[in-house]
């Protein structure tokens, strides 16, 4: 809007919504009206510039001293002159209401327009504000490209003007999403605007394509032989075909595509020329027409056509052609399968190379928007801008994140989780929340755990990743970057740490080795202390630089004295913490993130809670989901009928302490099978177990953090209405 379409292209609704009652109460004052109060619409753009194209943003220097790469430009909707403004709106609002008193009866409850100065502007914005062009020096910025304060940019003067100097430097087209593309012969009730892309192509043949210049020539060709405008078509459009070949449409049998005349002579120079499939080999060949393809590819074709079209247009304005040509393609995954997507957005940029200027000044670039994770699958975090909403008092705010700057910042983890992402959870980016768990089993039965405890949730977009409590914490900075609200649901791993000079072999119970810094000092006791993510903090002897140890830990209940926990997540994440005895004793506000900070993350673990068995009750806490599904749901999972689970334990066990110890010795066991009992939870009823409290807790707490979101939004959509 601010390159292309200009002041008119406006509309108040562009104005982020907080704008609509700072203006109403801006119209109910009295007497003059400060200019900085007024609000306004600006976008900052920077350039790249080499050597060789310098003499292209003379204009936009900040100064005869400029030195550097970067060269910006300010484009700002505001106000011509406020007091005019103000004048006329109080003119208008006046005269409206004394002629409203005038009628017979007096006004009663009708308010003419302009009732508020933002009523008034959404019918004469486009008569108050203009566009202003500001020169940007680069030095008064911040890496992150915000100004410094008090900083006020140079107006751009007229000759040649910031329109022009824009116009000179970036072209913008956008190619919609394709929702609407479908078998034109449908005449289905409601189906919506149709495209046929064989007519596509046609209006791509006649603007772009080099065709016949004796238009006779052309006649005679068409009468004479069928033959000689299917030859010709098939010349003019072999590049572009050739390039869509390159697609690589999936399938066993790739469908080739050919252009064909469709002649008639009553409208010889305005026929459409149709695509056609051919499937099969020589004399095999069956030729279909277009709508007898799938909306996915045709889809394909008509983006790639379409992109190429918009691409041709900017070469031809030749001498007066910008050196950058931006294209942003709105959602093209619609109506395409997951390899078409990736297929897509692994070809484009290659599409849109120009033989024989490939590096040079002129290039076009593309902005992709999407809700696609197997499009991000195939771009990595680099290229990604990701908009995170928020809240703000009433205001919903949207802050624009630059992954590529967090590919810089975070050197430590970043590999590890593009590739994770990438194998599995790139819907991370489109959830409202996220919950991260220990394993499979976990995956497998938090979404009938959410039915059961926190049925809402089943209405947002919650992505559940499973990371392990070994690499949970890995995901830490990743989450925090982009702010969304998050459950870690792991286990509480109790172990005991083995001597230091334990190799760690020949014991099927030895966990990984634990990060422990050890005090070694004459006369101390040898005191963990945690190892978190900054650093290891001071020990019993005070030796805080030392480097951590390595221990081994063996498994072991969690009652256990002196016992740690071997999940890296708990010590180096949330609530930060080694022994079971701390974890147990943590408190809620421990175990997330603070209520002032922008992300809001909560820990899960399994804690002591009731457990009732032969006539006994104790407050005990399993090891593992497993071991706390076991405890909770006692008398269910040690009946004959669920077998099945594998929980269920012979003899007799006199109390829950006994039933825990059996619990722990068979989950720990290498025959126990995790997946067998989580499909055999799912085959009972859910109304038969209930969900182990630590998860239910964390659930319950998820819950109220989108519902708050979701209330948050639905209470601040009357604004400006």
């Amino acid at each position: 809007m601010f390159l292309n379409g200009g002041k008119n292209a406006f509309s108040l609704y562009d104005f982020s919504s907080h704008v609509w009652p700072l203006l109403d109460e801006i119209g109910e004052r009295n007497g003059e009206i400060a200019e900085a109060e007024f609000p306004t619409v600006a976008l900052d753009l920077w350039f790249e510039v080499g050597a060789e194209d310098l003499y292209l943003v003379i204009p936009i220097l900040p100064s005869t001293a400029w030195a550097g790469t970067l060269v910006g430009i300010r484009v700002e909707l505001a106000p011509k002159n406020i007091s005019d403004l103000i004048q006329r709106y109080r003119a208008a609002r006046d005269e409206g209401r004394a002629k409203a008193e005038a009628l017979v009866g007096g006004a009663g409850d009708y308010v003419p327009w302009p009732k508020s100065l933002s009523a008034y502007l959404l019918e004469e914005l486009r008569r108050e504000y203009e566009l202003r062009y500001f020169v940007l020096d680069h030095t008064q910025f911040d890496s992150k490209f915000r100004a410094v304060e008090g900083y006020l940019p140079l107006p751009l003067g007229n000759d040649p003007g910031g329109d022009a100097v824009l116009k000179s430097l970036v072209k913008v087209d956008f190619l919609n999403a394709q929702r609407h593309l479908a078998d034109p012969s449908a005449t289905s009730v409601g189906g919506g605007r149709s495209e046929d892309l064989s007519k596509r192509l046609s209006r791509f043949y006649q603007r772009n394509l080099d065709q016949r210049q004796d238009d006779h020539q052309a006649l005679k060709a068409l009468f004479e032989s069928e033959v000689g405008l299917d030859k010709h078509l098939a010349e003019v459009f072999k590049d572009t075909l050739e390039r869509l070949g390159r697609l690589g449409y999936p399938g066993l049998n790739n469908p080739r595509l050919e252009i064909k005349s469709a002649l008639n002579p009553a409208s010889i120079m305005s026929q459409d020329a149709r695509v056609h499939y051919i499937v099969g080999e020589g004399t095999q060949a069956i030729m279909l027409p277009d709508t007898y393809n799938g909306l996915g590819f045709k889809n394909l074709i008509y983006m790639v056509v379409e992109v190429l079209d918009l691409q041709e247009r900017w070469k031809a304005e030749q001498e007066e052609r910008a050196p950058l040509h931006l294209i942003f393609i709105e959602e093209p995954e619609a109506h395409l399968h997951a390899q078409l997507q990736q297929v897509f957005i692994r070809n484009i940029l290659d599409l849109l190379v120009i033989p024989g200027d490939a590096g040079g000044s002129f290039a076009s670039q593309v902005v992709i928007t999407t809700h696609s994770p197997h499009i991000l699958y195939e771009r990595g975090f680099q290229p990604i801008r990701y908009f995170r909403r928020d809240l703000v008092g009433s205001d919903q705010v949207t802050e624009v994140l630059n992954l590529s700057s967090f590919y810089a910042q975070e050197a430590e983890h970043r590999d590890f989780l593009q590739r994770y992402l990438k194998l599995a959870h790139c819907d991370l980016f489109f959830s409202d929340a996220a919950v991260l768990v220990e394993g499979n089993v976990e995956r497998l039965l938090l979404p009938i755990m959410i039915s059961k405890a926190a049925t809402s949730l089943r209405s947002s977009c919650i992505c559940i990743l499973e990371v392990g409590g070994a690499f949970g914490h890995q995901f830490k900075s990743l989450i925090e970057f982009l702010g969304i609200v998050t459950l870690v649901i792991t286990d509480l791993d109790s172990v005991t740490l083995l001597p230091a000079d334990h190799d760690g072999e020949d014991d099927d119970d030895v966990e990984l080795e634990i990060e422990a810094e050890v005090a070694e000092a004459e006369g101390v006791d040898n005191t963990e202390s945690l190892v978190g993510s900054d650093g290891p903090s001071v020990s019993a002897c005070g030796a805080a630089d030392r480097a951590p140890a390595r221990r081994y830990g063996k498994k072991c209940l969690p009652g256990v004295a002196g016992a740690v926990t071997s999940n890296q997540t708990l010590v180096k994440w949330l609530p930060g913490k080694l022994s079971i005895h701390d974890l147990f004793a943590a408190t809620e506000q421990e175990k997330e993130t603070p209520a002032d900070g922008t992300t809001r993350v909560r820990v899960a673990y399994q804690t002591p809670a009731p457990v009732v068995w032969n006539g006994h009750s104790a407050e005990l806490a399993g090891r593992t989901l497993e071991e706390a599904f076991g405890l909770e749901n006692a008398e269910w999972c040690q009946s004959a009928q669920q077998r099945r689970l594998g929980l269920r334990l012979r003899g007799a066990l006199a109390d829950p302490a006994a039933l825990a110890a059996g619990l722990h010795k068979r989950v720990s066991g290498d025959k126990f099978d995790k997946t067998k009992f989580a499909l055999g939870v799912l085959t009972a009823r859910p109304e038969e177990w209930q969900v182990p409290r630590y998860i239910h807790d964390g659930l319950i707490w998820l819950k109220a953090q989108v519902d708050l979101e979701v209330e948050a939004e639905v209470g601040g959509a009357g604004v400006g209405e």
